[in-house]
């Protein structure tokens, strides 16, 4: 009873802090990880495998029901999911059971498919999520010109206001599409100045600008910004598909690759962000707009899909590495090895976890300025 106490507790605190917003944060977490074990879940049952508990949350159960050979329910502290497998267990890595319809009996490829479907799930629900984006359109920067720095490419050749239409003859809808045609190379511009169309001619200089990381890196620069405002951009027919697809893939590449930047420490310690940072940024953009957290909630899906591939035996990656590994040598992973692995493993994502907590603590409330 004391976790539910301390959630309880934690929950009235976080209410009263953001109000009734925060329950989208608890509805968009608890949705996606629904959705995380759903891959898992579906899998299993399709490969026959009894998958004895399906949760919504970790610790002390609050209320569930029985199904079947499955018992679903909702447990105390909301950071999270699992489901139980027949012959699989976490917190005791060394069970097993070989019944007919238990995990242990699959083979090793098998189980990979199972470990991978909660990741894959959590990449198609990104991607779904941006399918509906771009039905309904999308809101970005637009294209028009705010300040132009001095002694740039575009000083004396730009003005504020201008609208660029198209850059070399590619198409600009929304500001980042200027960006993307850039290059260190005379450049053909299309502007629309008040009520005149004009192609104008400008060579990009090179110069020091800060990538998504905070990184300093060297590129060919216009040397303009946007005025803030906003434009919808629409998308018809196989344009949703490759929106979808490249706004799926261009975050999970970024989030695969922050995380050797975080553990090198290219990236400050102090941008780490755990469920707390989730929370308060979910509950902010649950002010803002709808669209802004189906935004939002498409980008922590890929963060989950990602994260868990991660090479850790309590995660799904580190169970498909010791799959790969009964694969390759056939013969499973000794078993005092890994036992050893998995509560060491327990032991960093539960530091991790608690330092991210501490540290989306210290952000929020200014310590960090």
């Amino acid at each position: 009873m004391k976790s539910l106490f301390l959630v309880l507790a934690v929950l009235a605190f976080a209410f009263y802090s953001y109000g009734a917003h925060f329950l989208t944060t608890i509805l968009v977490i608890s949705f996606l990880v629904f959705f995380h074990e759903l891959g898992h879940f579906s899998v299993a049952r399709i490969l026959g495998v009894n998958v004895q508990v399906f949760s919504i949350g970790f610790g002390e159960r609050l209320c569930g029901w029985r199904f079947g050979n499955t018992e679903y329910r909702l447990s105390a502290i909301p950071l999270g999911g699992y489901v139980q497998l027949k012959g699989q267990s976490d917190t005791d890595p060394a069970h097993k059971n070989f019944d007919p319809d238990s995990y242990n009996t699959l083979s090793p490829f098998k189980r990979i498919l199972i470990l991978f479907a909660g990741p894959f799930f959590n990449f198609v629900l990104a991607f779904l999520i941006y399918l509906v984006l771009a039905f309904g359109g999308v809101s970005k920067l637009a294209p028009t010109v705010g300040e132009i720095l001095p002694e740039s490419a575009a000083s004396g050749v730009l003005q504020k206001g201008d609208v660029v239409l198209s850059v070399d003859g590619a198409s600009v809808k929304e500001w980042s599409d200027i960006g993307k045609n850039v290059k260190q190379s005379e450049m053909k511009l299309v502007v629309k100045r008040g009520n005149e169309t004009l192609n104008l001619n400008l060579t990009p200089k090179v110069g020091e600008s800060k990538n998504v990381f905070g990184e300093s890196v060297k590129k060919p620069l216009i040397g303009i910004t946007p005025n803030g405002d906003v434009v919808k951009v629409g998308f018809d027919g196989t344009e949703t598909l490759a929106f979808a697809w490249s706004e799926t893939k261009t975050a999970a590449t970024l989030i695969a690759q922050s995380v050797p930047k975080l553990i090198f420490g290219d990236v400050p310690v102090k941008e780490m962000g755990g469920i707390v940072a989730i929370a308060d940024i979910t509950t902010k953009a649950a002010k803002v707009s709808f669209e802004t957290v189906l935004l939002l909630a498409a980008l922590i899906s890929v963060n989950l899909g990602v994260l868990n591939l991660l090479p850790l035996p309590v995660l799904d990656g580190g169970h498909i590495v010791f799959n790969l590994y009964e694969m390759l040598f056939r013969r499973e992973v000794n078993e005092r090895v890994r036992v050893v692995l998995t509560y060491v493993s327990m032991a960093i994502l539960l530091t991790f976890m608690v330092f991210t907590v501490f540290n989306d603590l210290l952000r929020i409330g200014g310590y960090y300025g």
